[in-house]
Formats: C-alpha cells, structure tokens, sequence
C-alpha cells in the first residue's frame, strides 16, 4: 500500500538574499494541532454561552466570531502559532519565511469556510494532499505555509561554541574591533551564526567566506588557516565576550 509522500522542503530567501530551508507540516501533525484548537474553541463557546446565556442563533454567531478570532489572535501575537500548533511543534508564516501579518492571517482564516467543506476540512485535506507543501486554500490564497518548528538557536551556545577560535584575540585585532564594528554588525554577525544550521550547505560557504574576506581584510587579520566561517565566529566570539 502506497503511503503519501511527505511535504518537498520549501527553499526561500532571506532579505538577505540568502536561501533558506523551511519543513512544511505534514497533514497529521497539523489535523491534531487543528483537533486541539477545536476542542478549545468549543469549550470557549460553551462557556461564553452559558454565562450570556443566548440563543442558538447567537451562538452559532459566537461560535464564529470566537473560531475566527482565536486563529488571527494567535497568529499575530504569538509568532504564528496557536495553542494546538505549539503542542505539535509547528508555526505558520508567510510564504518567505517571514512572520505572518494581520492581512494574510485574514485570509487564511476567512478561506476555513471554504476548506473545511463539505465535511470537517475535506476540501482543505485534498488540496494539501495536492499541493507539494501541503497547503489548504486559506494558506494558497494568503500565500503562507504551516512548517515544522525546529528547535531555536541558542544565541549564548552560538557565542560560547565560537571560543575555541582564539587567534584574533591579539591587541590589534581587538582595537580595530572596538574602533570599526558597530552594533549593527554585532547583530548581523550574530544573525548570521544563528542561521547558518538552515543555510544550503554551497550557500552557507559562499556567505561566510565573503564575510570573512570583507572582515579579514577591514581589521588585516593575518590567520591565513582560519577558515571563512571560523573568523566569523571568532569575531562573534570576541565581540560578545571581550570586557575590556
């Protein structure tokens, strides 16, 4: 018996240019993220209704307002991620990997009328079973994708993990640090550790030999062993832990 395949990769670039893979959700993980928000939902409605104590007709007008709602909610101010998805591990996000806006949260929520006809998301199962991410409607015509979470980067780990690479802690290194590299670049050197894990293996060094050469010859690092990517990280390194 044939299984379905699971989701393609989805590559995107950064607004750095640099290309960038995401893991789109597969349909079960995200049929139990749906199940648990459901659930949720439901007993919202319950509560609310019983405390107002309102007829069906109303109900049914809150049950909808509060399945709405609770979706663009969670999606807007809570990174993309709603309770159900945050116990299955996935987040949504517009179609660059970038966060979901209120627009596009919008449309994908108002297109559920149609994915879960005719019965309990059928339309929306068969056109993620179609499309190769494994989008519904409301993703295609929101442009935004549903993707597994992988553990974040641990910006003190990407830091203590650069130490090892100590040949640029020399006193004229470190001058024309703290003279020449402002807060700006900290971050974009910080950034660009924390990424490097989902960068394209070519990509990744192609980026951190072009940073390294620019760093190399701006602060006239003489290593000429250490590698594209040990300098960055050694400059990551040094800058987030010299003291003096």
């Amino acid at each position: 018996m044939k299984t379905a395949a699971p989701p393609r990769e989805a590559m995107v670039l950064t607004p750095e240019h640099v290309p960038i893979r995401l893991f789109p959700a597969g349909l079960g993980a995200r049929f139990f993220a749906l199940m648990v928000d459901a659930v949720i939902i439901l007993g919202l409605t319950v509560l609310l209704s019983s405390i107002l104590g309102v007829l069906s007709g109303l109900r049914m007008v809150i049950s909808f307002v509060l399945a709405w709602g609770y979706h663009v909610y969670f999606e807007t101010r809570h990174q993309g991620r709603s309770i159900g998805k945050r116990i299955c591990g996935l987040r949504v996000v517009d179609g660059r990997g970038l966060p979901i806006t209120f627009q596009q949260s919008f449309v994908r929520n108002i297109v559920r009328v149609v994915d879960s006809a005719p019965l309990f998301y059928g339309a929306g199962a068969l056109v993620s079973l179609l499309d190769r991410h494994a989008r519904r409607l409301g993703d295609i015509a929101a442009d935004t994708l549903v993707i597994e979470e992988h553990e974040a980067a641990d910006p003190t780990k990407a830091i203590a993990d650069a130490r090892r690479f100590n040949s640029l802690q020399t006193p004229r290194v470190l001058r024309r640090l703290r003279r020449q590299v402002g807060l700006e670049e900290r971050e974009f050197l910080l950034e660009l550790v924390l990424r490097a894990d989902a960068l394209e293996p070519q990509a990744r060094f192609d980026l951190m030999e072009e940073v390294g050469a620019y760093y190399r010859r701006t602060l006239e690092v003489e290593d000429a062993n250490l590698s594209g990517e040990n300098l960055v990280r050694g400059l990551l390194s040094v800058l987030y832990t010299d003291r003096s």
